[in-house]
């Protein structure tokens, strides 16, 4: 039996790629070598045809494929903390708001998934109906958490006790983020719930079966407003600054909140707490811009 016809992978998020580090999983350094491996045992395994072109995401390879003619995708997953309850998070799902999961070997990184329209998502929606949309969805998807996900408030907490030794974080907003997630973790819900982790208008494609479908979660147990930071980091040139972006951020929360049955004030808490998180990381990767966007953001929510 020959072996198939494998579809290339652009060299120059392969290069991109291979300069990460490791977050839970192997480095890029060591993950690149073992991607052509991976794409021809996913390819043999389930029997698999190339049917166009790569598309790559931050840290995943995703191929169109048919299967016995039927149009599906594959995608090669480097593991990492973020991505390694993707299978787990849509096996629960069942594709009911999301993307379904036909096959799965998550040893390796290896997804089979229904075929959505990867042209189509929601960045060229209406801001306030796309946000209606993600919430619609996510009210969907906001189920009682399976086991062995790792749970957000002492994951949270591990970095916000980091950002209290960043001298370049305003200890306001520290404080602020540190003090809100003691508080909220406090609630039996902190823990409950299956959130997406990474629900913004992008990850959001057109499908056949249902109009719209949530794609590529970052799953963990936690409260369903941890989900809401997603719709007002993306599209921010919208936003506008000052007192706009405060009427901006309202309408988006508003719209999100009442799509999502999640109480608004408790949203916007979370997500303070979110905000100090992604400004550590922002530090990290030298940021200054988005350090900014989220002490810039935290104010907004708790003007």
């Amino acid at each position: 039996m020959s072996a198939p016809d494998l579809p290339p992978v652009p060299a120059g998020w392969l290069a991109w790629v291979s300069r990460l580090p490791p977050e839970g999983g192997p480095s890029g350094a060591q993950w690149v070598p073992r991607v052509p491996r991976l794409l021809a045992e996913a390819f043999e395994r389930w029997g698999l045809v190339a049917d166009g072109p790569v598309r790559t995401g931050w840290t995943a390879v995703v191929a169109p494929v048919l299967r016995d003619g039927e149009p599906l995708v594959l995608k090669v997953v480097r593991r990492s903390v973020d991505t390694d309850g993707e299978p787990l998070a849509l096996r629960h799902w069942d594709g009911n708001g999301s993307v379904r999961l036909v096959a799965a070997l998550p040893s390796e990184g290896l997804l089979l998934l229904e075929r959505l329209d990867a042209s189509t998502d929601l960045a060229s929606v209406e801001v306030e109906a796309a946000c209606a949309v993600v919430g619609g969805l996510l009210a969907r998807l906001h189920v009682p958490a399976p086991p062995a996900l790792p749970t957000v408030p002492p994951w949270a907490a591990g970095w916000l006790e980091e950002a209290a030794r960043r001298d370049a974080l305003p200890r306001r907003f520290v404080s602020r983020s540190a003090g809100l997630l003691r508080e909220l973790s406090g609630d039996p819900g902190a823990e409950a719930t299956l959130v997406h982790g990474d629900l913004h208008f992008g990850n959001v494609l057109a499908g056949d079966r249902e109009p719209w479908l949530a794609i590529d979660p970052q799953p963990r147990a936690g409260h369903p407003g941890w989900d809401l930071h997603a719709v007002l980091r993306n599209r921010r040139d919208e936003l506008g600054t000052g007192a706009a972006m405060r009427w901006s951020v309202g309408q988006r929360v508003d719209a999100w909140c009442d799509a999502a049955g999640v109480p608004e004030d408790v949203a916007r808490w979370w997500t303070v707490v979110r905000c100090g998180v992604e400004a550590v990381w922002a530090l990290d990767d030298d940021n200054a811009e988005e350090v900014s966007f989220s002490i810039a953001l935290a104010k907004a929510l708790d003007d």
